[in-house]
């Protein structure tokens, strides 16, 4: 690239700092593992460099990045479901994330690693083009006031960026509840010229399959309606 990746891809911020309490359980798992399968996504001096993925996880196999994993159910369960397939999942929250841990360690799931920081910087910073075959976003903060609109992670610059990152037929997987935002995410999806639009009967690289969330039944039971959208890189 002749231009910088943030002159390319404008910094959006995607979340609001917490604090954040870990029991004293999570904080033995995560004293012993991180530093083996966590890392961070910067630091006060600057961002990270790219990581080396195939050393990371000890093999080569597909890749796929959750931005924004929360928790980690989807991502335990749906790591579980491929293990061929690995995943790193990124997190703002400290809490998600040591939960997540926690649960590898108790089911012992191996190829998921994680990284604490904003989705973005991971993208432009510590990935290469074309090295993902999946990008996932699931329930990111919907921003509903419309002078918060700008903060929404899947914007134009984003996409782009995602679909740089994507190798040819990877797909980007996003789910929201908010009706706003999904017609948001639809336009700017379709809009990206590298990406097509499928659906979850076509035959794709990763699964599309994603375990009901506590989160999810909570606004499905509010009456919230669920919007799938997939694309698959040209």
């Amino acid at each position: 690239m002749t231009r910088s990746a943030s002159h390319l891809y404008p910094r959006v911020t995607a979340y609001r700092s917490r604090r954040s309490h870990v029991s004293p359980g999570q904080q033995e798992t995560w004293d012993r593992l991180w530093p083996q399968v966590g890392t961070n996504a910067g630091s006060e001096d600057g961002p990270a460099g790219l990581l080396d993925t195939e050393a990371w996880f000890g093999r080569s196999a597909p890749l796929v990045l959750e931005i924004g994993s929360g928790t980690g159910t989807s991502t335990l369960a749906m790591a579980k479901a491929e293990p061929d397939v690995d995943v790193i999942a990124v997190e703002v929250y400290r809490r998600g994330l040591a939960q997540l841990l926690s649960a590898m360690d108790r089911e012992g799931v191996t190829n998921i690693r994680l990284i604490r920081g904003d989705g973005v910087d991971v993208l432009e910073h510590m990935l290469r083009p074309e090295s993902l075959t999946g990008v996932r976003v699931f329930f990111p903060d919907p921003w509903p006031k419309a002078r918060h609109h700008k903060r929404r992670l899947l914007q134009p610059p984003t996409v782009a960026l995602i679909a740089d990152r994507l190798r040819p037929g990877g797909i980007l997987h996003a789910a929201t509840d908010h009706a706003g935002y999904a017609e948001q995410i639809a336009e700017v999806g379709d809009a990206e010229p590298r990406l097509r639009r499928v659906s979850p009967d076509d035959d794709l690289p990763v699964s599309v399959s994603r375990p009901t969330t506590k989160y999810e039944s909570k606004g499905r039971d509010a009456g919230s309606a669920i919007a799938e959208l997939l694309w698959e890189k040209r």
